[in-house]
Protein backbone atom coordinates (compact mmCIF):
# COMPACT_ATOMS: atom_id res chain seq x y z
CA UNK A 1 0.00 0.00 0.00
CA UNK A 2 1.12 3.54 -1.27
CA UNK A 3 0.70 6.33 1.93
CA UNK A 4 0.94 9.79 0.23
CA UNK A 5 1.56 12.43 2.68
CA UNK A 6 1.19 16.21 2.29
CA UNK A 7 0.26 17.86 -0.89
CA UNK A 8 2.00 17.10 -4.09
CA UNK A 9 4.82 19.43 -5.15
CA UNK A 10 7.37 19.72 -7.49
CA UNK A 11 10.11 17.88 -5.04
CA UNK A 12 9.51 14.47 -4.19
CA UNK A 13 11.14 11.21 -2.27
CA UNK A 14 9.87 7.59 -3.10
CA UNK A 15 10.31 5.31 0.07
CA UNK A 16 9.59 1.84 0.76
CA UNK A 17 10.54 0.51 3.92
CA UNK A 18 8.72 -2.32 6.92
CA UNK A 19 5.48 -2.12 8.41
CA UNK A 20 5.17 -0.40 11.51
CA UNK A 21 8.51 1.07 10.59
CA UNK A 22 8.35 4.89 11.26
CA UNK A 23 6.80 7.56 13.76
CA UNK A 24 4.54 8.48 10.82
CA UNK A 25 4.40 12.21 12.25
CA UNK A 26 7.87 12.77 11.33
CA UNK A 27 6.60 12.18 7.60
CA UNK A 28 4.66 15.14 8.36
CA UNK A 29 7.80 17.30 9.77
CA UNK A 30 9.64 16.47 7.06
CA UNK A 31 7.14 17.42 4.50
CA UNK A 32 6.61 21.02 6.43
CA UNK A 33 10.22 22.20 6.78
CA UNK A 34 11.64 20.64 3.00
CA UNK A 35 8.45 21.35 1.32
CA UNK A 36 9.53 17.66 -0.30
CA UNK A 37 5.97 15.59 -0.66
CA UNK A 38 7.09 11.55 1.10
CA UNK A 39 5.69 9.23 -0.45
CA UNK A 40 5.61 6.14 1.78
CA UNK A 41 5.13 2.33 0.72
CA UNK A 42 6.08 -0.72 2.56
CA UNK A 43 6.56 -4.39 2.32
CA UNK A 44 7.21 -7.36 4.29
CA UNK A 45 10.56 -8.55 4.07
CA UNK A 46 13.87 -7.89 2.44
CA UNK A 47 12.98 -11.22 -0.33
CA UNK A 48 9.72 -9.49 -1.15
CA UNK A 49 11.76 -6.16 -0.95
CA UNK A 50 14.10 -7.72 -3.69
CA UNK A 51 11.46 -9.23 -5.84
CA UNK A 52 9.53 -6.01 -6.65
CA UNK A 53 12.94 -4.22 -7.62
CA UNK A 54 13.87 -7.22 -9.70
CA UNK A 55 11.00 -6.65 -11.74
CA UNK A 56 11.36 -2.97 -11.90
CA UNK A 57 7.51 -2.54 -9.94
CA UNK A 58 7.91 0.09 -7.66
CA UNK A 59 9.78 3.61 -8.75
CA UNK A 60 11.73 3.76 -5.50
CA UNK A 61 14.41 6.34 -4.27
CA UNK A 62 14.94 4.93 -0.58
CA UNK A 63 14.97 1.33 0.62
CA UNK A 64 15.58 -0.07 3.77
CA UNK A 65 16.75 -3.56 3.63
CA UNK A 66 18.66 -5.48 6.40
CA UNK A 67 22.11 -5.92 6.53
CA UNK A 68 22.80 -9.45 4.40
CA UNK A 69 20.26 -8.08 1.28
CA UNK A 70 22.51 -4.57 1.38
CA UNK A 71 25.33 -6.98 0.61
CA UNK A 72 23.53 -8.64 -2.41
CA UNK A 73 22.08 -5.31 -3.51
CA UNK A 74 25.53 -3.93 -3.73
CA UNK A 75 27.14 -6.86 -5.29
CA UNK A 76 24.43 -6.17 -7.98
CA UNK A 77 25.21 -3.18 -9.01
CA UNK A 78 21.68 -1.86 -7.38
CA UNK A 79 22.62 0.79 -5.04
CA UNK A 80 24.10 4.39 -5.59
CA UNK A 81 26.52 5.67 -3.69
CA UNK A 82 26.29 8.34 -1.04
CA UNK A 83 26.94 12.12 -0.82
CA UNK A 84 27.86 12.23 2.54
CA UNK A 85 28.17 16.01 2.43
CA UNK A 86 24.32 15.96 2.26
CA UNK A 87 24.12 13.59 5.21
CA UNK A 88 25.96 15.25 8.06
CA UNK A 89 23.95 13.34 10.38
CA UNK A 90 25.93 10.73 9.54
CA UNK A 91 28.34 11.77 11.85
CA UNK A 92 26.27 10.99 15.08
CA UNK A 93 26.59 7.36 13.81
CA UNK A 94 27.76 5.57 16.52
CA UNK A 95 31.29 4.01 15.18
CA UNK A 96 30.65 0.89 15.76
CA UNK A 97 27.73 0.59 13.42
CA UNK A 98 30.08 2.01 10.73
CA UNK A 99 32.07 -0.32 8.74
CA UNK A 100 30.21 -3.00 8.86
CA UNK A 101 30.88 -6.36 6.76
CA UNK A 102 27.74 -5.38 5.02
CA UNK A 103 29.05 -1.77 3.52
CA UNK A 104 32.43 -1.75 4.73
CA UNK A 105 33.40 1.22 3.31
CA UNK A 106 30.27 3.48 4.19
CA UNK A 107 29.75 4.35 0.63
CA UNK A 108 26.03 2.97 0.28
CA UNK A 109 24.44 3.43 3.25
CA UNK A 110 22.98 4.86 6.82
CA UNK A 111 22.11 2.82 9.34
CA UNK A 112 18.26 3.09 10.33
CA UNK A 113 17.60 0.63 13.57
CA UNK A 114 19.77 -2.46 15.00
CA UNK A 115 17.70 -5.36 17.10
CA UNK A 116 17.77 -9.16 17.75
CA UNK A 117 15.72 -11.83 16.69
CA UNK A 118 14.13 -14.21 19.48
CA UNK A 119 11.05 -15.80 20.41
CA UNK A 120 7.70 -14.17 21.98
CA UNK A 121 5.77 -15.86 24.20
CA UNK A 122 2.26 -15.76 25.75
CA UNK A 123 3.21 -16.92 29.62
CA UNK A 124 -0.56 -17.80 30.23
CA UNK A 125 -0.31 -20.20 27.18
CA UNK A 126 2.55 -22.03 28.17
CA UNK A 127 4.17 -23.97 31.39
CA UNK A 128 7.63 -22.85 31.21
CA UNK A 129 10.15 -19.83 30.93
CA UNK A 130 11.07 -20.38 27.51
CA UNK A 131 14.92 -20.22 27.12
CA UNK A 132 15.34 -22.06 24.22
CA UNK A 133 14.81 -22.48 20.71
CA UNK A 134 13.14 -26.19 21.09
CA UNK A 135 9.94 -24.44 21.92
CA UNK A 136 9.72 -24.09 18.51
CA UNK A 137 8.99 -27.49 17.77
CA UNK A 138 7.36 -28.37 20.55
CA UNK A 139 4.37 -30.92 20.60
CA UNK A 140 2.71 -29.24 23.66
CA UNK A 141 2.59 -26.13 21.55
CA UNK A 142 0.49 -27.72 18.48
CA UNK A 143 -0.87 -25.39 16.26
CA UNK A 144 -0.50 -22.38 18.96
CA UNK A 145 3.26 -21.72 17.17
CA UNK A 146 3.82 -18.82 14.62
CA UNK A 147 6.40 -19.56 11.65
CA UNK A 148 8.17 -16.45 10.40
CA UNK A 149 7.38 -15.99 7.09
CA UNK A 150 10.84 -15.62 5.88
CA UNK A 151 13.60 -18.35 4.47
CA UNK A 152 16.51 -16.29 5.94
CA UNK A 153 14.98 -16.79 9.93
CA UNK A 154 13.01 -19.72 10.28
CA UNK A 155 15.76 -21.71 8.71
CA UNK A 156 18.30 -19.72 10.70
CA UNK A 157 16.34 -20.47 14.09
CA UNK A 158 16.67 -24.11 13.17
CA UNK A 159 19.90 -24.30 12.02
CA UNK A 160 20.82 -22.30 15.48
CA UNK A 161 18.94 -24.96 17.02
CA UNK A 162 21.06 -27.68 15.38
CA UNK A 163 24.46 -25.36 16.76
CA UNK A 164 24.85 -24.78 13.13
CA UNK A 165 25.83 -21.21 12.23
CA UNK A 166 23.22 -19.50 10.68
CA UNK A 167 25.82 -18.16 7.46
CA UNK A 168 26.46 -21.79 6.63
CA UNK A 169 26.85 -22.92 3.05
CA UNK A 170 26.92 -26.88 4.00
CA UNK A 171 24.07 -28.00 2.15
CA UNK A 172 23.74 -30.92 4.45
CA UNK A 173 23.59 -28.61 7.40
CA UNK A 174 20.92 -26.77 5.85
CA UNK A 175 19.01 -29.56 4.45
CA UNK A 176 18.55 -30.76 8.05
CA UNK A 177 17.26 -27.33 9.51
CA UNK A 178 14.90 -27.94 6.69
CA UNK A 179 13.91 -31.36 7.83
CA UNK A 180 13.28 -30.49 11.06
CA UNK A 181 10.51 -27.92 10.32
CA UNK A 182 9.36 -30.29 8.19
CA UNK A 183 8.61 -32.49 10.82
CA UNK A 184 7.81 -30.07 13.30
CA UNK A 185 4.71 -28.89 10.66
CA UNK A 186 3.88 -32.91 9.79
CA UNK A 187 3.36 -32.97 13.68
CA UNK A 188 1.11 -30.28 13.14
CA UNK A 189 2.96 -27.70 15.78
CA UNK A 190 2.77 -24.81 13.16
CA UNK A 191 -0.25 -22.36 13.00
CA UNK A 192 1.20 -21.02 10.09
CA UNK A 193 3.25 -18.46 8.82
CA UNK A 194 2.88 -14.98 9.65
CA UNK A 195 4.66 -11.85 9.04
CA UNK A 196 2.92 -8.45 10.29
CA UNK A 197 -0.53 -11.03 11.11
CA UNK A 198 1.79 -11.58 13.59
CA UNK A 199 0.27 -8.45 16.01
CA UNK A 200 -2.93 -9.33 15.84
CA UNK A 201 -2.45 -12.96 16.55
CA UNK A 202 -0.28 -12.35 19.67
CA UNK A 203 -1.65 -9.43 21.02
CA UNK A 204 -4.95 -10.89 20.95
CA UNK A 205 -3.59 -14.11 22.51
CA UNK A 206 -4.70 -16.43 19.67
CA UNK A 207 -1.21 -18.16 19.27
CA UNK A 208 1.39 -18.86 22.25
CA UNK A 209 4.92 -18.44 20.70
CA UNK A 210 6.28 -16.65 17.76
CA UNK A 211 9.74 -15.40 16.51
CA UNK A 212 9.60 -12.03 15.64
CA UNK A 213 11.86 -9.22 15.99
CA UNK A 214 13.14 -7.66 19.73
CA UNK A 215 11.18 -4.21 18.64
CA UNK A 216 8.11 -5.87 17.67
CA UNK A 217 7.66 -7.75 20.39
CA UNK A 218 7.74 -4.14 22.86
CA UNK A 219 4.62 -2.96 20.22
CA UNK A 220 2.87 -5.66 21.35
CA UNK A 221 3.39 -6.06 24.61
CA UNK A 222 2.24 -2.13 25.19
CA UNK A 223 -0.95 -3.38 23.10
CA UNK A 224 -1.57 -6.88 24.44
CA UNK A 225 -4.88 -7.60 25.21
CA UNK A 226 -6.19 -7.99 29.34
CA UNK A 227 -6.03 -12.25 28.93
CA UNK A 228 -2.14 -12.19 27.47
CA UNK A 229 1.09 -11.50 29.01
CA UNK A 230 4.12 -11.52 26.43
CA UNK A 231 7.90 -12.24 27.09
CA UNK A 232 10.47 -12.48 24.69
CA UNK A 233 14.02 -14.04 24.76
CA UNK A 234 16.87 -14.36 22.65
CA UNK A 235 17.62 -17.97 23.30
CA UNK A 236 20.25 -19.80 24.68
CA UNK A 237 21.52 -21.07 21.18
CA UNK A 238 21.98 -17.71 20.17
CA UNK A 239 20.07 -15.93 17.53
CA UNK A 240 20.47 -13.27 14.58
CA UNK A 241 21.00 -9.45 15.45
CA UNK A 242 20.43 -7.27 12.19
CA UNK A 243 21.09 -3.44 11.07
CA UNK A 244 18.64 -1.91 9.02
CA UNK A 245 19.91 0.72 7.04
CA UNK A 246 18.99 3.16 4.46
CA UNK A 247 20.22 3.27 0.83
CA UNK A 248 19.56 4.92 -2.18
CA UNK A 249 19.17 2.88 -5.45
CA UNK A 250 20.73 3.03 -8.35
CA UNK A 251 19.73 6.02 -11.09
CA UNK A 252 16.93 7.12 -8.23
CA UNK A 253 15.57 10.76 -10.00
CA UNK A 254 15.32 11.96 -6.53
CA UNK A 255 18.74 11.72 -5.29
CA UNK A 256 18.84 15.17 -3.45
CA UNK A 257 15.61 14.70 -1.94
CA UNK A 258 16.75 10.98 -0.95
CA UNK A 259 19.85 12.16 0.92
CA UNK A 260 17.77 14.89 2.90
CA UNK A 261 15.27 12.13 3.82
CA UNK A 262 18.15 9.85 4.89
CA UNK A 263 19.53 13.20 6.86
CA UNK A 264 16.37 14.22 8.43
CA UNK A 265 15.87 10.42 10.14
CA UNK A 266 19.60 9.94 10.79
CA UNK A 267 19.22 13.28 13.26
CA UNK A 268 18.96 13.14 17.12
CA UNK A 269 15.46 13.97 17.55
CA UNK A 270 14.18 11.85 14.82
CA UNK A 271 15.72 8.82 15.87
CA UNK A 272 14.42 9.54 19.88
CA UNK A 273 10.99 9.96 18.62
CA UNK A 274 11.54 6.82 16.14
CA UNK A 275 12.52 4.99 19.15
CA UNK A 276 9.76 5.93 21.59
CA UNK A 277 7.30 4.99 18.16
CA UNK A 278 8.25 1.95 16.70
CA UNK A 279 10.64 0.55 20.23
CA UNK A 280 13.54 -0.30 17.51
CA UNK A 281 17.05 0.86 18.69
CA UNK A 282 18.67 3.81 16.93
CA UNK A 283 22.22 3.65 15.82
CA UNK A 284 22.49 7.15 16.64
CA UNK A 285 24.98 7.09 19.85
CA UNK A 286 23.32 10.35 21.46
CA UNK A 287 19.87 9.29 20.85
CA UNK A 288 21.09 5.41 22.40
CA UNK A 289 22.24 7.90 25.48
CA UNK A 290 19.54 10.48 25.44
CA UNK A 291 16.45 7.84 25.69
CA UNK A 292 15.87 6.94 29.23
CA UNK A 293 15.67 10.82 29.86
CA UNK A 294 13.36 11.28 27.24
CA UNK A 295 11.28 9.08 27.98
CA UNK A 296 10.93 10.00 31.61
CA UNK A 297 10.56 13.67 30.48
CA UNK A 298 7.55 12.73 28.09
CA UNK A 299 5.73 9.99 30.55
CA UNK A 300 6.70 11.56 33.46
CA UNK A 301 8.13 8.38 34.64
CA UNK A 302 11.06 5.70 34.66
CA UNK A 303 12.12 3.60 31.85
CA UNK A 304 11.96 0.04 32.69
CA UNK A 305 15.71 -1.00 32.10
CA UNK A 306 14.20 -4.57 31.19
CA UNK A 307 12.50 -3.31 28.33
CA UNK A 308 15.43 -0.92 27.14
CA UNK A 309 18.15 -3.72 27.31
CA UNK A 310 15.45 -5.67 25.07
CA UNK A 311 15.28 -2.64 22.41
CA UNK A 312 19.23 -1.90 23.12
CA UNK A 313 20.31 -5.76 23.76
CA UNK A 314 23.79 -5.53 26.01
CA UNK A 315 26.86 -6.54 24.53
CA UNK A 316 26.56 -10.45 26.23
CA UNK A 317 23.30 -10.37 24.64
CA UNK A 318 24.61 -9.76 21.00
CA UNK A 319 28.18 -11.62 21.67
CA UNK A 320 25.97 -14.76 21.23
CA UNK A 321 24.17 -13.55 18.25
CA UNK A 322 25.60 -13.58 14.59
CA UNK A 323 24.86 -10.91 11.84
CA UNK A 324 23.79 -12.12 8.54
CA UNK A 325 25.91 -12.19 5.30
CA UNK A 326 25.01 -12.42 2.24
CA UNK A 327 25.02 -16.08 0.69
CA UNK A 328 26.32 -17.82 -2.50
CA UNK A 329 23.88 -18.22 -5.16
CA UNK A 330 23.76 -21.63 -4.88
CA UNK A 331 22.89 -21.67 -1.65
CA UNK A 332 20.37 -18.95 -1.85
CA UNK A 333 18.45 -20.77 -4.83
CA UNK A 334 18.70 -23.70 -1.81
CA UNK A 335 16.84 -21.55 0.22
CA UNK A 336 14.38 -20.83 -2.18
CA UNK A 337 13.67 -24.43 -3.09
CA UNK A 338 13.44 -25.75 0.39
CA UNK A 339 10.62 -22.99 1.27
CA UNK A 340 8.62 -23.34 -1.75
CA UNK A 341 9.01 -27.14 -0.85
CA UNK A 342 7.87 -26.59 2.83
CA UNK A 343 4.16 -25.29 1.57
CA UNK A 344 3.10 -23.68 4.74
CA UNK A 345 0.26 -20.88 4.40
Amino acid sequence: MITVHGKAGDRVVNVCSWGEYIDESLITQFEEETGITVNYQTVESNEALYSLLKIGAGDYDVVVPSDYMISRLIEEGMLEELDYSNIPNFDLIDERFKNLSYDPENKYTVPYTWGTVGIIYNRNMVDEEITSWSAMFDDKYADSVLLINNSRDALGFSLMSLGYSLNTTDEAQIREAYEKLVDANKRGVYQGKVMDEVFGKMEGGNAAIATYYAGDYLSMADNQADNVDLAFVVPEEGSNWFVDAMCVLKDAPNKEEAEAWINFLASTEASLANMDYIWYASPNKEALEQYPAYYEELYGEELDMEVYEIMAAPQEVLDRCESYVNLPEETLALYNDLWIELGIN
